[in-house]
């Protein structure tokens, strides 16, 4: 549904590795761009990890999530196969790719950081800035290329966003967290007026629990 975020992700078969080097990670950012130009999405953040990738996408019409993500999904097998010559080999993902609506004002900022921070949580950086194949490096640090897949985000990034992201949680105690337990702001994303319904729990996939902002 267009006017609404949601939050995409895909797995490797098996949990294999998607991305086994760094050229691997920079053809998939330029699928990400080939894509856009095929599907007007708006991207607010992403991560991609060895063996998955995260998106949050803000879709201006009905349809548009379906078809970005598609044609990411199998674009990036197909060339997945023929680069490894693998073909006939089978799936690279575990399955179809999963797009979650983000229902609440405040569990924006949540999903952002969340995403954001999935290099920093798994030990692969020291700060979650660093890790190259993600958003938040494409703001602070990287090219006009990864800059350019960006879209502005529908509400302000608060002047602690940097200290929240590299700030370890409590385990699905995010609330107990002082550093980032601030006030939410009333911002309407897509039209949602709900707060904090909890319709995105992406620690059910095994791993850590969003915590409130």
């Amino acid at each position: 549904m267009g006017g609404m975020v949601y939050h995409a992700l895909n797995r490797a078969n098996f949990r294999s590795r998607l991305f086994k080097k760094e050229a691997h990670y920079q053809d998939f950012l330029r699928l990400m761009g080939e894509s856009l130009d095929y599907v007007p999405m708006r991207v607010l953040a992403y991560c991609l990890m060895p063996n998955h990738w995260h998106m949050v996408l803000y879709p201006r019409a009905d349809g548009d999530l379906s078809r970005f993500l598609q044609r990411i999904t199998l674009t990036h097998t197909q060339r997945y196969h023929a680069k490894t010559r693998t073909v006939g080999y089978g799936h690279i993902y575990q399955g179809r790719y999963k797009s979650l609506p983000v229902e609440g004002d405040s569990h924006f900022l949540t999903l952002v950081r969340y995403v954001e921070r999935n290099a920093r949580r798994a030990g692969l950086v020291k700060r979650a800035e660093e890790w190259p194949w993600s958003s938040v490096y494409a703001r602070l640090h990287g090219s006009d290329s990864p800059k350019g897949l960006l879209s502005p985000w529908p509400v302000p990034e608060p002047g602690e966003y940097l200290e929240c992201l590299n700030h370890s949680q409590p385990q699905g105690r995010g609330r107990n967290d002082p550093k980032c337990n601030k006030k939410k702001q009333a911002v309407r994303i897509g039209g949602v007026g709900k707060r904090d319904s909890g319709a995105v729990r992406v620690g059910k996939h095994g791993e850590e629990p969003m915590a409130p902002w």
